[in-house]
């Protein structure tokens, strides 16, 4: 009797496209759930006679309370190598096995410049206007070259947004509450002297940190003051590292001149929210990660987890 496994958010329905699943065709059958499961209840119902679940990052918590839910789930395979949402004492609990996949760090920053100069450029305002018979030219765009990038986080993400900054010309620098100067000049970029200062002099900010205790509400009203009204925030990061009230206050008043989003409190972010409809803000459905390379590899490092736990050999166990 074959094992079943589930994959979750398979918006695109290219899972099992993008992998070759044939290596456990004989043991597996795969059933693949193209939109979001919402809440513990549904998730715990729709699971129920699973014995294998692939989730992609971290859109679907697994606390312990659900975990003792799924009584038939054995294998847990998440996309990456870090996931937050997962209670990882109560899987070992419960026996189940978590494991992880590569991740690319390459489409979180393509995509980040992708707001950054649509930000910049006024790309969507000027292509909605020509494509609807708007005015010829009702923008004025920023200028890249010479101004200041700030960073918040220089990791592998960061660090490769820096240099992109720098064949811009522009004039980048980076903070962090453990970067050190020496990392920062192996970069090529200036440490800032504190969070503020490269909040207050810098004329677009992009957010490249993990989130932690430490990195939560980083960002609340009195820091998007410091900003100036000039200036243009990007998260691809995580969400709940900008207060997202503050953020939309912020771009309601004005205070900014716009914010490029890829990250919500709420994902998928329902039909009412606020962001969907807020002023000077270009925001996409949590694209960052989602590249056909990327996907290619976590689909296809989720197959040989199963393979390799068919086996008996589990690889990349998480935490």
């Amino acid at each position: 009797m074959r094992l079943r496994c589930a994959v979750l958010n398979d918006f695109q329905k290219v899972a099992t496209e993008v992998a070759d699943w044939s290596v456990v065709a004989d043991d597996v059958e795969v059933v693949c759930f193209d939109s979001h499961i919402d809440g513990e209840d549904a998730l715990a119902a729709a699971l129920a006679d699973f014995d294998i679940v692939v989730t992609v990052r971290e859109r679907v918590p697994f606390p312990g309370s659900l975990l003792a839910r799924l009584p038939r789930l054995k294998l847990l395979v998440a996309s990456g190598m870090r996931n937050s949402v997962i209670d990882y004492a109560a899987a070992e609990a419960h026996g189940v096995t978590v494991c992880g996949t590569a991740s690319s760090s390459t489409p979180p920053v393509e995509l980040t410049w992708a707001l950054l100069l649509g930000l910049a450029r006024g790309i969507v305002e000027e292509n909605t206007a020509l494509r609807t018979g708007g005015r010829w030219q009702s923008t004025v765009g920023a200028d890249l070259h010479g101004r200041r990038l700030g960073l918040l986080g220089l990791g592998k993400i960061g660090s490769r947004v820096a240099q992109v900054g720098l064949a811009f010309g522009m004039r980048v620098a980076a903070w962090s509450q453990n970067l050190t100067r020496e990392r920062a000049e192996e970069v090529g970029v200036e440490l800032a002297g504190s969070k503020e200062e490269l909040l207050a002099e810098s004329d677009f900010v992009s957010v490249h940190l993990a989130l932690s205790d430490r990195t939560r509400g980083l960002l609340g009203p009195a820091e998007l003051a410091l900003l100036k009204p000039t200036a243009y925030l990007v998260n691809t990061s995580r969400a709940a590292i900008v207060d997202q009230d503050a953020l939309l206050d912020a771009l309601h008043a004005g205070r900014i001149a716009g914010a490029g989003v890829d990250v919500f409190d709420i994902e998928p972010l329902p039909a009412g929210h606020p962001m969907r409809t807020a002023p000077r803000l270009l925001a996409t459905p949590h694209l960052g990660y989602v590249s056909r390379a990327n996907y290619a590899t976590y689909y296809g490092q989720a197959v040989e987890d199963i393979r390799a736990f068919l086996d008996g050999t589990p690889v990349r166990r998480l935490p």
